[in-house]
């Protein structure tokens, strides 16, 4: 199975659970009584629509019935649909240290078209170097082994490939300047990844901005956050905001909005991408 295949079948999970939770809500029927018509909970009807669980060919079955879609063609696409959904991610090799909520911001990311980040505390993870992973996840973990540590850095570097793979998103990220003047491992750890920013902000997907701390106070005050956007019109942009114990997948219109503005503003703030290479070039003289 292709990366590409995978990662479609979260989007396809996402599509489904937007058409289940816009046919229920056309026909006034509330999440706790979708979920009893398939012995289940409202909660489970909530993941459901959200795209976080698989589906049962039943479920989706009974829910249509429920809904009043009696056609057979629109039945037959929404099942079918359901089929495709459940498709295993390649990511599914690396549960052992990948968290739940992680595997369906995996699977959206390989699927977008065009993905926005706003980053404080460190590189983004698609622009790490094996070292800086190393040491960011060593920290992040203490008294985790070797083994587990290794694994993870592994499975960060297998994401990167997406940058570079022949349908490669257009990838746009705003780095606080703190995340490069924090120090992750030691002078040489540093110094290669600032040296890997610049080289990889060369790449024509790659947009990569440095928001100076001469700038004082900007829009990004909420802290870091991702905006992912698809090929596909049906379904929304989503915005990823990690926890400590979990994660936020925001799709709703207006919050999808205030965040839009925020990348925005953090992007015509920032100095373009070649001065802020030239950034990247003075803290590599310094470091």
């Amino acid at each position: 199975m292709t990366a590409g295949e995978s990662s479609g079948s979260v989007v396809r999970r996402i599509l489904l659970g937007s058409q289940l939770r816009r046919l229920r809500e056309s026909r006034g029927i509330t999440r706790e009584a979708a979920g009893y018509s398939i012995r289940a909970s409202e909660s489970k009807i909530s993941r459901m629509e959200l795209g976080r669980v698989s589906f049962k060919s039943r479920d989706v079955e009974d829910l249509l019935t429920l809904y009043g879609v009696t056609d057979e063609a629109e039945r037959g696409a929404l099942l079918s649909l359901a089929k495709e959904a459940n498709l295993t991610g390649w990511w599914h090799s690396y549960s052992d240290v990948l968290p739940g909520w992680f595997q369906t911001y995996i699977g959206l990311e390989g699927a977008a078209s065009l993905i926005r980040v706003y980053e404080v505390q460190f590189v983004n993870g698609l622009l790490q170097t094996e070292a800086y992973a190393h040491a960011v996840v060593a920290r992040g973990m203490k008294g985790a082994s070797k083994a587990e540590i290794d694994r993870r850095v592994s499975l960060r570097l297998e994401r990167q490939k997406l940058l570079t793979s022949e349908h490669a998103p257009r990838f746009h990220c705003v780095l606080d300047e703190a995340a490069l003047r924090r120090p992750y491992g030691d002078r040489e750890v540093m110094r290669g990844q600032i040296q890997h920013l610049i080289e990889i902000s060369e790449r024509p997907n790659v947009t990569l901005q440095v928001m100076p701390f001469s700038f004082g106070g900007h829009a990004g005050e909420s802290g870091a956050f991702t905006m992912l956007s698809f090929p596909e019109s049906d379904l929304s942009d989503v915005v990823y905001v990690e926890q400590l114990t979990g994660a936020l997948y925001l799709d709703k219109a207006e919050e999808v909005a205030q965040y839009e503005r925020v990348v925005a503003q953090l992007q015509k703030d920032s100095p373009d991408p070649v001065g802020s290479r030239d950034l990247l070039r003075g803290l590599l003289q310094l470091t």
